[in-house]
């Protein structure tokens, strides 16, 4: 997946929410303008090209002075979909950049 692109669809309103990450944005405290200003700043800190629900990535990023984590991928329709939000913390990761364990 490439960010450009991402940002791209994110910038003309063209992606949605997962249930999951509905849910995972509530228990957060992550706002629809956290979401899109960490894709925004954010890069592409792992990507998962082979997954089984088709190619998504980890987009990394900052708002309000926190780091936050978005895995997202593509619609049929080639919209993006956030499949869950979250901010990364121990016991998963380290800081936002470095996973407490090994995939």
């Amino acid at each position: 997946m490439d960010i450009l692109k991402i940002q791209k669809k994110v910038r003309r309103d063209e992606y949605e929410l997962s249930y999951h990450a509905e849910k995972e944005r509530y228990a957060e405290d992550i706002l629809i303008h956290d979401l899109e200003t960490t894709i925004f700043n954010g890069e592409i800190l792992e990507d998962y090209p082979d997954d089984p629900r088709g190619p998504s990535c980890l987009v990394s990023g900052y708002s309000r002075n926190q780091a936050i984590h978005i895995v997202c991928g593509y619609t049929h329709m080639e919209w993006i979909r956030v499949i869950t939000v979250y901010l990364p913390k121990p016991p998963k990761w380290i800081d936002e950049r470095t996973r407490a364990f090994t995939r």
